[in-house]
């Protein structure tokens, strides 16, 4: 897919990521580069008898591996400045070693902000049962076109 700048997105556009496999390298990669060793993420015996019933992902690590599907679409290379913000996140179910993830992106707003423009982009993440495990709203700064 072509680079889209602020002028290209509209309204209710819509956008399917790849998907990628969640691996313990995954989390235990993570938890050294957060600092977050929490043992429901790196204690199989602990997490075993929580409401999960085993170790799950960081919630934030779903949330990073979304924004690297965003990359591979392809649309926003050299055109995306910044990631502006998140609203509304929610982690609806666990992600666990071995799913398999994908978002679907829906753009629901777009503003100038000075000479760029910011992008609302609904992302919905889903496992391979078709299941929501997550849900925001990422506002991202865009290059508007001759304005890189």
């Amino acid at each position: 897919m072509p680079t889209l700048y602020y002028e290209d997105f509209s309204i209710g556009q819509v956008f399917e990521t790849p998907a990628r496999t969640i691996t313990e390298a995954d989390i235990v990669n993570f938890a050294g580069v957060s600092g977050d060793f929490y043992s429901l993420h790196t204690d199989e015996i602990f997490a075993s008898k929580t409401i999960f019933g085993g170790r799950v992902a960081h919630g934030l690590l779903t949330i990073s591996i979304v924004t690297g599907l965003w990359m591979r679409l392809g649309i926003f290379e050299g055109s995306l400045i910044a990631f502006y913000g998140i609203d509304r996140l929610r982690f609806v179910k666990p992600v666990k070693i071995g799913d398999t993830i994908r978002a679907r992106l829906t753009v629901i707003d777009k503003r100038l902000k000075d000479n760029h423009g910011l992008v609302t982009i609904k992302n919905e993440v889903y496992n391979q049962k078709n299941e929501l495990v997550a849900v925001f709203e990422a506002i991202l700064m865009i290059s508007r076109k001759g304005q890189q």
